[in-house]
């Protein structure tokens, strides 16, 4: 049997990645063939430059995974990004993809999408090693085209409707609920504590979020107003303004509508309750 391949490492999945995917899935529906996405674990740039240097990633390597799954493809091969797969001269590279797909028909790619030592390989120079590749179009939003680096800077700038606008979906977090020590019952504001699986590039701060069980407003940090009795890394403090409308899950998704404004250390209680109350307006309205 024949394989469709696409091949990137697609952070975030989004609307330009599931383009490319869905132009090889499309091919492999007209061929009879199967679908294979071709990914790595690790971002190149934290092997080629150090971990310092890379992406905040917008998505774990298994919700990559999962998200890639998702779309419908037959077999996602998740590799490991070494030095020594980086120092790969480019035929020999692409000798590995035919040997690994014996069947393999066409490589989709993006435009910006190189392989082997030193970056030299890309779509052209598959071609004239004799393997069929195919150059994806970027999707485009807003006269600009969708990419990872894009979407990461829509949320380091608090812009969650962009960053759904270009992933295609609101930006979710995952996360099992933990025990908190009770500070926000005691000031009129009980919440529910999520320890994410994941933290993302998202800043600090106070967020509008939608959950299984109503729409929350939810403090993502360190409770640094708490003094001592604040998280030792970020947490999620969730707080229902309306009443949870069901029973949570020892662990949930919920996702970000609006970035309402950064994490701050008040000098009283009394200030953090005024922020609170006037946070939970601005989820409201």
């Amino acid at each position: 049997m024949t394989t469709e391949l696409a091949i990137g490492f697609f952070d975030g999945v989004h609307l330009g990645h599931r383009k490319l995917i869905g132009d090889m899935l499309k091919r492999a529906e007209e061929k009879g063939a199967r679908s294979v996405v071709y990914t790595f674990r690790e971002h190149p740039a934290s092997v080629l430059l150090g971990g310092r240097f890379a992406p905040p990633l917008l998505l774990s390597a298994s919700q990559r995974i999962a998200a890639i799954k998702s779309l419908g493809v037959d077999e996602v091969a998740a590799v490991h990004f070494t030095p020594a797969l980086a120092a790969m001269p480019p035929e020999e590279f692409a000798a590995s993809l035919r040997r690994r797909f014996p069947g393999l028909d066409t490589v989709f790619c993006g435009g910006n999408w190189n392989f082997g030592a030193g970056g030299k390989g890309d779509a052209a120079y598959l071609r004239k090693l004799g393997v069929r590749a195919k150059v994806v179009p970027y999707a485009m939003r807003g006269g600009k085209p969708v990419s990872s680096t894009r979407i990461r800077a829509a949320i380091a700038d608090g812009d969650m409707r962009l960053a759904a606008l270009l992933l295609g979906r609101p930006y979710s977090v995952s996360g099992r609920i933990v025990r908190g020590k009770g500070v926000g019952r005691k000031i009129g504001f009980p919440t529910v504590n999520v320890e994410p699986d994941f933290l993302g590039p998202l800043p600090r701060g106070v967020y509008s979020v939608d959950t299984p069980a109503g729409r929350a407003v939810a403090n993502f940090g360190l409770a640094p107003t708490m003094g001592g009795r604040a998280w030792k890394s970020p947490v999620w403090e969730l707080n229902f303004p309306d009443g949870l409308a069901a029973p949570l899950p020892k662990r949930f998704t919920f996702t970000l509508r609006e970035f309402i404004r950064p994490e701050r250390k008040f000098a009283t209680i009394a200030e953090l309750r005024a922020a609170i109350a006037s946070d939970i307006l601005r989820s409201r309205s």
